[in-house]
């Protein structure tokens, strides 16, 4: 499942789904009950490799909105004018229009936990190696995310991956 706390309550959940077409097909109403999208990716276990392919991606744009704020702060670009222009075009996506406010205004204390993107980039790397592959982005904001754990920041989101550079310098 995609979509966090915020897709569950508006029913705009995004459903990975690996199984049987018979059995899909029956929870077909139920699943709609919750999700704007879901959709059968093939045998079992298929849903939870696109699940993972999903954070893999998530990892990827928050990576690369922490790097472009950043860089905006510091060119001393008016940030929320940068978001609201880039919103629209190429670079737009879920994370830019929902966090890189929050972002910009250092608060973290909400949505999904990078306790729990740890647990999820762990599952993706394990199995990258069973195809014998590297992810070194993925791997990257793993360690990312590992150093802000150390400094007792599990708890909040996962966009608090901006600051990871600022505590690296230190």
């Amino acid at each position: 499942v995609s979509g966090g706390e915020a897709g569950a309550v508006t029913c705009t959940l995004t459903v990975m789904c690996g199984g049987n077409t018979e059995t899909f097909t029956t929870l077909q109403p139920v699943l709609n009950a919750y999700a704007k999208q879901a959709t059968l990716l093939g045998k079992h276990g298929q849903g939870q490799r696109c699940k993972m392919v999903n954070q893999i991606c998530i990892a990827g744009i928050l990576q690369g909105l922490s790097e472009a704020l950043t860089l905006a702060e510091k060119a001393s670009l008016d940030v929320a004018l940068v978001v609201d222009t880039l919103k629209h075009g190429a670079a737009g996506s879920w994370q830019m229009e929902n966090r890189a406010e929050t972002m910009a205004n250092d608060q973290f204390d909400f949505g999904f936990a990078i306790n729990l993107m740890r647990k999820d980039l762990g599952i993706c790397l394990d199995e990258a190696k069973r195809y014998q592959l590297q992810l070194p982005l993925t791997s990257q904001v793993d360690r990312d995310y590992q150093i802000l754990q150390q400094h007792g920041l599990g708890h909040m989101d996962t966009s608090i991956l901006i600051k990871a550079n600022a505590i690296k310098s230190v």
